[in-house]
């Protein structure tokens, strides 16, 4: 794989984006009812110590590369 030019901030600022939003809808609306009585604190613990690891290790790797692959194509 040859070495693509970094995404602008702005890109990668619309990536992380595109990871973190659905994944924390997904998480909460999975959470909610469980930790409906549990402290708001707590619940965005648990909600972020879920949802981060996905995002950093998963999702943005993923998105990066897909735009890696739509750059490239573009500038054929």
């Amino acid at each position: 794989m040859s070495a693509h030019a970094v995404p602008s901030i702005h890109r990668r600022a619309l990536i992380t984006w595109v990871a973190v939003y659905p994944t924390i809808t997904i998480v909460l609306a999975l959470l909610r009812p469980v930790l409906k009585d549990v402290p708001l604190v707590l619940q965005t613990l648990i909600l972020t110590a879920i949802a981060i690891p996905i995002v950093v290790y998963v999702l943005v790797p993923a998105l990066m590369k897909a735009n890696a692959r739509l750059t490239a194509r573009r500038s054929r």
